[in-house]
């Protein structure tokens, strides 16, 4: 079938849709919500025989909806409509929740129902961003495809939304009351307020609602600012509002019962309102806040401490695991992580499993830290040979068979972060994207370790296409070696099982003698790899041949795209690229 994805932008679920559809088959292209009458001529220049919108955040014209089948992807239960719907589910602790694909018509969210799903929400609140890729990303996935089965059967008819059944419409007496109709307004701040005074949760559930946009205002040590990625403490005592401590670029807040750790900040008055992490907005204000450290093998004081990088070990396996808020990575966290790897490596285990979070594996170095500093092309160079730095140590652990095991999605850099461990285990349903439109080159030994991978010609494919590949995709053309099932729990127990495998004292001894045969005999040293591509990425970063300043300011700003990019249009296969383009960068033969 031929569809057509009109988004507002190429998000994680329209990444993840588009991969899914073309993985079965059918011709698919993307039209960004640039204007009204983009989507008009975006439409009638693919003419397609289904619209799909997986994130839209504007009205469909009446011109592309009453001239082509255009379903919404809502990220509600049938009955609720409105802009604010996962912030309104987590806010008000809503135990079961749900995805619904309707038909555009011209009320918005108000048209006959194609599909939908529900699913039970955590008790702790979860962050919307979490909530949207993982619980809600899951229940669209399975809307879409059975849109597109039901858009192939002429005999099916969508059903109003008020004749639905009463169990689509879960157990909440407003939705009944109202018809099976809730149009919930747009949060705003003042719908999002509190005051350190009240309860650790409830400022956690407010915080999280609003994570990662729009954040909520507060104000810390006398500035105003916009608070994201809260987490609860455990300290007692402190005065609400008070500034108790700091630990790995986060600071802990006295509340009405407790404490919270805050991440990242975002203020008006500093670094041109872009978001943080919290000791690097605060600064100054932090003189005389006592540091919190943990060295990298210690122990948390409880398993809900604050910690960025966890370090455990059961039995021959080691377990590295490391959550960078939206898998950004500036080169403290990249220090921090190296620490973590020279730690781990230095047990006497077999296995070394390096984990990153369900919600991101990483996404390379942190632009929004780049842009907010006095000296950008300074901090990007010190974040690009930090995160080098944590490339090698993965590719010359020696000691340990090493699993980097992408629970989330990763982006840029951070797809080429784990590419030379042993093996790379990915969970099903994530997204790879192989660098971004960003104006580098690229680093992260990625020369040395991608075409080993999937060989020179798929390397610079992926290399100029920056197209993002499903972890089956990936799967398929050797970018990793194995894929895991797609609820988290299950994956944790794949993977233990996958590590438990590998921890065999003779199959680690064979892993670990075939590596060092193979580094052994390799004829260009490491070095010699990364010192071409950061002369490439000077070039990029002090040079700005390639417009990575400018590019950077969009990203970090979220400047609206003004056209949808050539490269997400219908168009037929990419042809081979000669082996000889790649090799003339790097000697990949080598």
């Amino acid at each position: 079938m031929r569809i057509l994805l009109i988004v507002t932008a190429f998000n994680g679920l329209t990444q993840r849709a588009w991969c899914a559809l073309r993985e079965a088959g059918h011709d698919v292209g993307v039209q960004l919500a640039t204007s009204a009458q983009d989507m008009i001529d975006g439409s009638r220049a693919a003419d397609p025989e289904l619209i799909i919108c997986p994130f839209l955040k504007d009205r469909v014209p009446s011109e592309v909806w009453q001239q082509w089948r255009t379903i919404i992807i809502h990220p509600g239960p049938v009955g609720d409509r409105g802009p604010s719907s996962l912030d309104w589910a987590i806010m008000e602790g809503a135990r079961r929740w749900g995805v619904t694909a309707l038909q555009a018509v011209e009320e918005m969210d108000a048209g006959p129902i194609w599909a939908t799903r529900t699913f039970g929400l955590p008790m702790a609140p979860p962050r919307k961003s979490s909530l949207y890729n993982g619980p809600v990303a899951d229940a669209a996935m399975e809307c879409i495809f059975e849109v597109v089965t039901k858009a192939d059967d002429p005999a099916f008819t969508p059903v109003p939304a008020e004749r639905m059944p009463a169990e689509a419409l879960l157990p909440q007496p407003e939705l009944r009351r109202e018809g099976g109709a809730r149009l919930r307004p747009l949060m705003r701040q003042d719908d999002r307020s509190f005051d350190f005074n009240e309860p650790t949760e409830h400022i956690v559930r407010r915080i999280r609602a609003a994570d990662g946009s729009p954040g909520v205002r507060a104000e810390i040590s006398g500035l105003p600012v916009f608070a994201y990625d809260a987490h609860p403490g455990l300290h007692r005592g402190a005065r609400p509002g008070e500034l108790v401590s700091r630990r790995q670029g986060a600071v802990l807040v006295g509340t009405g019962d407790g404490s919270v750790w805050l991440g990242h900040l975002r203020s008006p008055e500093k670094h041109r309102n872009i978001k943080l992490p919290a000791t690097t907005l605060l600064g100054a204000r932090l003189r005389g806040v006592p540091h919190s450290p943990l060295p990298p093998g210690s122990e948390p004081e409880s398993p809900a401490a604050y910690r960025q990088i966890r370090y455990r070990r059961t039995g021959r396996i080691g377990w590295l695991a490391f959550d960078f808020y939206n898998g950004a990575m500036a080169a403290g966290h990249c220090r921090r992580l190296l620490a973590g790897l020279k730690h781990a490596a230095a047990q006497d285990t077999d296995v070394l499993v390096l984990r990153g979070s369900t919600d991101a594996f990483s996404n390379g170095i942190h632009l929004n830290v780049i842009e907010a500093s006095s000296d950008p092309s300074g901090a990007a160079w010190a974040g690009i040979r930090a995160i080098n730095e944590v490339c090698r140590a993965i590719i010359t652990c020696s000691r340990q068979v090493v699993i980097a095991a992408y629970a989330g999605s990763a982006g840029a850099g951070g797809v080429m972060l784990g590419l030379g461990a042993d093996i790379v285990a990915a969970r099903d349903g994530i997204v790879l994207n192989p660098y971004y439109d960003i104006g580098l080159y690229g680093s992260e030994l990625h020369t040395f370790t991608l075409p080993r991978r999937v060989g020179p010609e798929q390397a610079q494919r992926l290399i100029d296409e920056k197209l993002p590949v499903s972890a089956s995709g990936a799967a398929a053309m050797g970018l990793v070696d194995e894929v895991g099932p797609r609820h988290p729990d299950a994956y944790a127990e794949w993977l233990t099982a996958l590590a438990e495998r590998q921890s065999d004292p003779r199959v680690a001894r064979a892993r670990r003698a075939a590596k060092a045969k193979r580094l052994a005999g390799e004829r260009v040293p490491l070095e010699v790899y990364e010192a071409r591509e950061l002369a490439e990425m000077s070039r990029d970063m002090f040079g700005d041949r390639s417009g990575f300043a400018a590019a950077r300011r969009d990203f970090v700003t979220k400047a609206a795209p003004v056209s949808t990019p050539e490269r997400l249009l219908f168009r037929p296969p990419a042809p081979a690229v000669p082996a000889a383009r790649l090799r003339s960068a790097v000697p990949i033969s080598a």
